[in-house]
Order: structure tokens, then C-alpha cells, then sequence
């Protein structure tokens, strides 16, 4: 449950990769939530200069770094090509990147206005274990032959890279699990964007409602 602010709805967002997790945080955005979007962070957290990419270039070595303008900054391909392949590495990655990531997560939502509903949009939140620091948890939820013809349509990666990724997160009956309202992605987007209007009514009523929250938007 939420415990950082009583005065505001916090949603969890999340869905396997190439699930359409944007699309929803863009049409809630428009809609009125205040949307915090963990991968957005975890760019801002590895900016040059900054102590993540100094802990990243310790641990992996400068092959991960390029040359830029001001100065070294994150060769994401590099990286990629070596925790996608090495689960000890991932997890290594994942602890330089995730207490920073939260960090900032968290101050942004103490800056929210009372009575917002906060989405917190988070790729990796089952992975880590933080259902249940949300009022609400929502999953974007596809098929999975959906899922890698997009993922390989949207990022040129070959169906064995695109499903080494997928098979990274978690697996979609635990995300499932930990849902409180589920938003189905298989359709168009315009099938999409109806169901995230129909969730943006019930999320906001629920922000006005001072009783128990999680479950009552049970999928």
C-alpha cells in the first residue's frame, strides 16, 4: 500500500516489454495523472557525469562508454549486448540503476499536487518486487506472438534477440497476478485508448475515495 502520500492515488503501470505501456502513460497523461515513467529515469540516472554511469563504467568497463560532446556517456548497445546475456550481470546493472531510480521516483511523487493519481510506470515492477508500495497496480497485457512480432516490427532486433528480452521480465501470469485492473492490448489503438478512458474514470473516482483502495478495481 501506498505509504509515501495518503493524499494521492498511486497507480503501478506495468507490462512486458513491446506491451504498450507508453500508449497508455501518454492517453493517462493527457487525461490528468501525473505520470512517472521509470525508464525516463533510468536515462536521467546514467547521464554523464552523473554517479550511475561512473558505477556502471566500474563494474562493466570502459567498453561500455562512447565519446560524446559532454563527455563519455552510456553506449546502451554495449551494455545491452552483455546483460541480456548474463543474468549475473543484469542484476548487477540493476543495482546501480533501480535505488536511484526510486529515489527520484519518490521525489517527484512528494512534489504531486493532493488528489492526484500518480502512475508510476514501471517496466520492472513485478521483477522487483514493488506491487505492493501502489494503491493500484494496472498491467498491459498482449499475447505473447503479439508481443515479439512488435517488439521485433518496433526495434530491429532479430526474434531470438527480441525473445531473449521478453523472456528477461517476468512471465505474464505473474504480472497477472499482481494486477488490480488489466488493459488488453491486442487490439487497435483506438481499442486501447477506449479502455484506458473507461480505467482513468474508475482511477479517478477512486482518488476521491478515502476508504480502502487496492482491489477495487479488481480485472
Amino acid at each position: 500500500m501506498n505509504d509515501e502520500r495518503a493524499d494521492v492515488l498511486l497507480v503501478g503501470l506495468t507490462g512486458g516489454i513491446a506491451s504498450g505501456k507508453t500508449a497508455v502513460a501518454d492517453r493517462l497523461a493527457e487525461l490528468g495523472a501525473v505520470v512517472i515513467d521509470a525508464d525516463l529515469l533510468a536515462r536521467e540516472v546514467v547521464e554523464p557525469g552523473t554517479p550511475g554511469l561512473d558505477a556502471i563504467a566500474a563494474r562493466f568497463g570502459a567498453g561500455v562508454l562512447r565519446s560524446a560532446s559532454g563527455g563519455p556517456e552510456l553506449d546502451r548497445a554495449a551494455l545491452g549486448a552483455i546483460v541480456f546475456a548474463d543474468p549475473a550481470a543484469r542484476r548487477d546493472l540493476e543495482a546501480i540503476v533501480h535505488p536511484a531510480v526510486r529515489a527520484r521516483a519518490a521525489e517527484l511523487t512528494r512534489a504531486a499536487p493532493s488528489g492526484s493519481v500518480v502512475v508510476q510506470v514501471i517496466p520492472l515492477l513485478v521483477e522487483t518486487g514493488q506491487q505492493d508500495a501502489f494503491d493500484v497496480v494496472v498491467v498491459v497485457d498482449v499475447d505473447p506472438e503479439v508481443q515479439l512480432t512488435r517488439l521485433v516490427a518496433r526495434s530491429g532486433l532479430t526474434p531470438g534477440e527480441a525473445q531473449a528480452r521478453i523472456d528477461a521480465q517476468a512471465g505474464r501470469g505473474q504480472r497477472l497476478a499482481a494486477a488490480d485492473a488489466v488493459l488488453d492490448n491486442n487490439g487497435t489503438p483506438a481499442q486501447l485508448r477506449v479502455a484506458v478512458d473507461a480505467l482513468w474514470t474508475r482511477l479517478a473516482a477512486a482518488s476521491r475515495d478515502d476508504a480502502g483502495l487496492r482491489g477495487t478495481l479488481a480485472p
